[in-house]
């Protein structure tokens, strides 16, 4: 800095007002609007007096009440030239003349007041400011026609090219896009040639962003031009080739438009879904490339084109293959094998009596007697192969098997899709496990068909009444197609834990089959020829010939598990295999028949214990029988007899057949008191 050019001269003390957020420079006009009470109060003052004043910039904007310690050491003096109040702030329009240090602390209520001195610089510049300034000028020329926003007059005076070099940096500094803190080290810089190569920088940098803001600007417009040229001229096109009676591809390539054209050709649709598709496919061929609905279109056609509408699984109904198929893979279950069985023989009976009317061109479809596909609905507790002997059905049958798990299913839609007017849309869980199956006579497990819910998104019970009705269901609606689909031919088996939590219109199209709970011994059975068999082989040690005698396994069952299926009972043997493993593995000696004793190590205590009835009846002690998930249970009453009115009272958590019981015995007793003694 030359501190020989630069010069001060004391001034009168005059009030201080602090501003945030900008910064007023000397021979700039600025509108400051004041909304604190010092700050109005000073203005005011300053307006009454000689309407000279003090700004200054606070270093922190967030300060509400700033003291002289707050504010830059280096402001502007300026005069007020209009003044005005509205809307609770003041709003004053100042012109600034000069850099201003304050040299002495007056006061600080009712507002600032400081005696300041002004920094005078020297007009004898060195040579190159002329050029810097020309420079200057030039840039603030060119950001004006790249759309740099300024006050008329200010363009006016700069663009004439007759300003003082120290004017020219402070007026352009003012306006040019930096922070205040750059702006507050411009007001700061005294020398006139370190000030005008900064603002040069500044806006130097600020036309360069002018420049790519209007190169982009320019390319958008043009692009924009273009796309609305190329529009208009397509739909001149589109409307000479409808004269012409030509088809036009639109948004499609020539592949894509074959492609679709090959596809809905050979998917097999029924008459009325074939004219759905061609009409969805017309719309897709006259809509703009940039439409989005494009997308959910081909979407839709992808849908129509993949369904299974013709494609069908060979039946293979043989009696004796699906009787092999069911006693290969479930062990016990008479009676709902034999129910299958039944099943499978009338659908034979039925193919080929259909069979015989088709080759001898007989119609039957309005037949009065023609009995309806009856759907089976498995009821037993959890465990016992409900689901899995739904896939042997499927093997039997040589169908494809597909699975739909309703457990927590609360909304209808899954059932039944959504409409394509919401985004995102896509077709209920019924067609999706058709499509996924690839024909259109699966084998369909409704898993957990009595765990479906209800709520305000309506209830998929009734969704599903319509897919499981043999009179509904061969024009099956799927909101997302919106064309029926034949589910006819599908075989549907529903699962179920408790029958009474099924609704009653559900339960009422259905066939129930009741899988009771398995015996210790049908439990033994299957562990030795099923599930031991299994285990052994997913834990590695087929090769190491390891075995469980039928001790064993009974303690498992007896002492380790409590249900009516076989779920609890195969993770404990996985356990088993686990930890004999573990010994393999670490080179340890191991059981190669696993015993009892080895099963308190491997399994840790028992878990259960079974409860017997005694052999002789005993005083005040009543034996009864509870019906659980796990099968049956011996309960033991104790009964007390004491002074009172001759009541019964009852404790314990007992259920309302048990209280039921104790009543009637206690009215047995009433009434035979005299023979009993």
């Amino acid at each position: 800095m030359d501190e020989s050019n630069i010069k001060t001269k004391a001034y009168r003390q005059i009030p201080i007002v602090a501003i945030r957020g900008s910064v007023v420079f000397p021979h700039t006009d600025a509108v400051l609007s004041f909304g604190r009470k010092k700050s109005v109060d000073a203005v005011n003052s300053a307006f009454q007096e000689d309407r000279v004043v003090g700004i200054f910039t606070q270093k922190d904007p967030r300060t509400e009440d700033p003291k002289f310690e707050d504010l830059y050491k280096v402001g502007t003096i300026a005069v007020i030239t209009q003044m005005m109040s509205a809307e609770g702030e003041t709003h004053a329009v100042v012109k600034g003349q000069a850099r201003i240090n304050i040299t002495e602390l007056v006061s600080s209520e009712p507002f600032l007041v400081a005696k300041v001195e002004e920094i005078e610089v020297s007009q004898n510049y060195p040579p190159e400011v002329e050029a810097i300034s020309n420079k200057l000028s030039d840039l603030f020329k060119k950001s004006i026609n790249l759309g740099k926003q300024a006050e008329i007059m200010t363009v006016m005076k700069l663009v004439s090219g007759k300003v003082d070099p120290s004017e020219l940096a402070d007026q352009v500094a003012s306006i040019v896009d930096i922070k205040t803190t750059l702006k507050q080290k411009l007001l700061e810089t005294l020398p006139v040639k370190e000030r005008l190569e900064k603002v040069t920088e500044y806006l130097s940098h600020e036309v360069n962003v002018l420049e790519i803001e209007k190169t982009i600007s320019t390319k958008t417009q043009k692009r924009f031009e273009d796309q609305m040229r190329k529009a208009m001229l397509r739909e001149k096109k589109k409307t000479i080739e409808e004269e012409l009676g030509e088809v036009d591809e639109g948004d499609l390539s020539s592949e894509e438009y074959s492609e679709y054209k090959k596809k809905i050709k050979e998917a097999g649709m029924p008459l009325e879904v074939k004219q759905k598709a061609e009409k969805e496919f017309k719309r897709l061929t006259q809509m703009s490339p940039h439409n989005p609905e494009g997308g959910y279109i081909r979407n839709y056609l992808d849908w129509l084109c993949e369904m299974p509408w013709s494609k069908i699984s060979k039946n293979n109904v043989s009696i004796n293959h699906a009787i092999k198929v069911l006693e290969e893979d479930h062990y016990a279950l008479k009676k709902a094998k034999e129910r299958i069985i039944e099943f499978i023989a009338v659908m034979k009976l039925k193919n080929g009596s259909s069979s015989k009317k088709r080759k001898n061109n007989v119609k039957s479809d309005n037949a009065p007697l023609e009995s309806q596909p009856t759907i089976l609905c498995f009821i037993g507790p959890p465990g016992v192969g409900k689901t899995s002997i739904g896939k042997s059905i499927a093997r039997a049958l040589g169908r494809k098997f597909v699975r739909m798990s309703l457990g927590g299913i609360r909304d209808e839609a899954e059932i039944r899709g959504h409409r394509r007017t919401y985004v995102g849309a896509l077709p209920g869980r019924i067609i999706q496990g058709i499509k996924n199956a690839g024909t259109k006579n699966p084998v369909f497990m409704l898993d957990e068909i009595d765990k479906i819910g209800t709520d305000f998104r309506g209830d998929p019970s009734s969704a599903l009444l319509e897919a499981l009705d043999p009179e509904q269901n061969k024009d099956f609606s799927d909101h997302y197609l919106e064309v029926p689909f034949n589910l006819s031919e599908v075989m549907f088996i529903a699962t179920g834990n408790v029958l009474e939590d099924i609704p009653h219109a559900l339960r009422d199209r259905m066939e129930v089959i009741k899988f009771p709970g398995y015996t210790q011994d049908e439990k033994l059975n299957i562990s030795k020829e099923f599930l031991w068999p299994k285990q052994v082989r997913l834990h590695g040690l087929k090769e190491h010939k390891i075995s469980i005698d039928d001790k064993a396994l009974y303690e498992v069952i007896e002492r380790y598990t409590r249900e009516a299926g076989v779920r609890n009972l195969e993770r404990n043997l996985a356990s088993i295999c686990r930890k004999v493993a573990t010994l393999v593995a670490k080179r340890k000696k191991y059981p190669r028949t696993i015993k009892i004793k080895d099963i308190h190590s491997f399994l840790g205590p028992q878990k259960f214990s079974s409860i017997i009835a005694e052999k002789k009846d005993e005083v005040g002690l009543s034996t009864g029988l509870a019906v659980t998930a796990a099968g049956g249970e011996i309960l033991f009453i104790e009964v007390a007899l004491m002074p009172g009115k001759g009541g019964l009272m009852l404790t314990g958590q007992l259920g309302d057949v048990m209280k039921e019981s104790a009543r009637a015995a206690f009215t047995w007793a009433r009434s035979n008191w005299k023979r009993l003694g």
